[in-house]
């Protein structure tokens, strides 16, 4: 079992997280299963976003079914094809529209995770900025034959970048955006820090007023709680300018949405998502990538969740083919079912190699042990509604943890005598067992 050969950084950040029952940020694949006609769907959701289309998915599912994991794993794919990503999680603090602030909220979160495939942690606005700026001077280097002290260098960039934000001054606020990428230009081109500082600031939705907007960049508009989804579609357009495929936001927990409790505010923030709705699907958007995370019950809620909102109740409720209990993936919604007995199982052995990957030890737990476990359970009090990916992998880290920190501790002590054996069984004999059961 010790063929899997993961960097210790990355069974570390697997066995903490999964540990902790939360989603790791790298390496998902070691432990993903299942999943395949959504990740098919989304792939191609993301090949049409690269070509210059834009998408929106809702991806639903119980509390711990993994739609986060599904979530962090869509993201991870996407920085691989070139995209750059930004990722938040909705709370009461951070929705969509707000008195207070709050989509202003949404959008500083979004900034702060905006990632690359160079830059995969967050963080990554002054990144692309400068690596924009030296992708122009190395262009112009090549092909004017200029020096890096060449007095034409500065003012053929310039040139370049006036090309690339030209093109964006038609759209919304895009004069201003533009504006501002020329003054971190500015900023960059004459050392002088703070210039690109109030410029970066401008861009993260960090400045307050206007008239600090003023002083300090000529700019008379800021981003605000109304217009900060205008300026995700801008960030769109300049990343597809610059050489990324586009932008793609996955935004988790929108059953925050849904547990407003004021009528009104609740219906504004489903306002907002028709907005974004229609604008993907309409085309009213381009090189964007929208991805919501939430309970069914968020969706389907006749009361208060997307189906008391009439416009999205009809575009999101399913078709009379679809909704006779067949899959479709081309939808706005993607439904996540549980996995499987077979699917837990091969998780279940994924976790297993990790674990003793990460502590250096040879195995002991076998197919017999799983399986055990697994029936262990299912058998447990309320399983059948209750469990969940999320609560079955916590306990089996839990497990594992204790026979590796307890080396007097039997397997049978904690679970009880195994169901099949040897530790190793036939791949036939454990198929038998697991189709017996669903978790």
């Amino acid at each position: 079992m010790n063929e899997v050969k993961i960097p210790k950084r990355l069974t570390t950040a697997l066995v903490n997280s999964l540990t902790a029952g939360v989603v790791p940020r790298v390496g998902l694949e070691h432990v993903a299963v299942g999943r395949r006609a959504e990740v098919d769907a989304i792939l191609r959701d993301m090949d049409n976003i690269a070509e210059g289309g834009a998408g929106f998915k809702f991806i639903t599912g119980r509390y711990g079914s993994g739609k986060s994991f599904l979530l962090q794993t869509f993201r991870n794919y996407a920085m691989d094809r070139d995209f750059v990503v930004a990722d938040a999680d909705l709370s009461p603090e951070r929705r969509l529209v707000g008195t207070k602030g709050q989509g202003l909220a949404t959008y500083r979160e979004l900034m702060t995770h905006l990632s690359t495939r160079t830059r995969p942690d967050g963080g990554a606005l002054e990144a692309i900025l400068q690596k924009w700026i030296a992708g122009l001077q190395q262009s112009a280097m090549q092909e004017k034959g200029l020096r890096p002290n060449d007095a034409g260098l500065h003012e053929e960039v310039e040139q370049r970048i006036f090309t690339v934000t030209s093109q964006m001054q038609s759209l919304v606020h895009g004069f201003d955006f533009a504006k501002v990428l020329s003054v971190y230009w500015n900023g960059y081109k004459l050392g002088d820090d703070d210039r690109k500082q109030a410029a970066l600031r401008w861009l993260r939705g960090e400045i307050p007023t206007k008239t600090e907007a003023r002083r300090e960049l000529e700019v008379g508009v800021i981003i605000d709680d109304d217009n900060w989804y205008d300026y995700m579609k801008l960030w769109a357009e300049f990343t597809a300018k610059i050489g990324y495929k586009g932008l793609l936001l996955f935004i988790d927990e929108a059953v925050n949405l849904y547990k407003i409790t004021n009528s009104v505010s609740r219906q504004s923030n489903y306002e907002k998502l028709l907005t974004m709705f229609n604008d993907t699907m309409q085309g009213k958007a381009e090189h964007l990538g929208i991805f919501i995370g939430g309970t069914p019950q968020f969706v389907e809620d006749e009361r208060r969740g997307l189906f008391s909102y009439e416009a999205l109740r009809s575009r999101l409720i399913e078709g009379r083919y679809a909704g006779s209990g067949f899959a479709n993936y081309s939808g706005p919604i993607i439904k996540l079912e549980m996995l499987s007995s077979e699917e837990i199982f091969i998780l279940l052995e994924k976790l297993t190699r990790i674990h003793a990957t990460h502590y250096g030890y040879e195995p002991a737990v076998g197919s017999g042990e799983i399986i055990t476990f697994m029936e262990n359970a299912a058998g447990r009090l309320g399983a059948d509604e209750l469990l969940t990916p999320r609560e079955v992998i916590r306990d089996y880290m839990d497990l594992l943890h204790t026979l590796h920190q307890n080396p007097g501790i039997t397997f049978e002590q904690l679970v009880g005598e195994r169901s099949v054996k040897p530790a190793d069984a036939d791949p036939d004999e454990v198929s038998d067992f697991l189709a017996e059961f669903e978790l």
